[in-house]
């Protein structure tokens, strides 16, 4: 699904680097829930997660400067 939203923004008109920041989050969050249940250690579901509020923050900043 994932694939399917980038290629659908990009067909829309997006930049590629606001896509792709726009979707690091869903992923880091997809790799910590594929690491939780395959029954991964610890570190391999915590990094991600962790690594993904960072981005998520960043990319509303991003947003917010080019509304002003």
């Amino acid at each position: 699904m994932i694939v399917l939203e980038t290629i659908w923004l990009l067909w829309r008109g997006w930049r590629l680097s606001d896509v792709a920041l726009l979707l690091l989050p869903a992923v880091l969050m997809l790799i910590a829930l594929r690491a939780a249940l395959v029954g991964a250690p610890w570190p391999w579901i915590a990094v991600p997660l962790a690594l993904s509020f960072p981005v998520h923050l960043l990319d509303l900043s991003r947003r917010n400067a080019r509304r002003d």
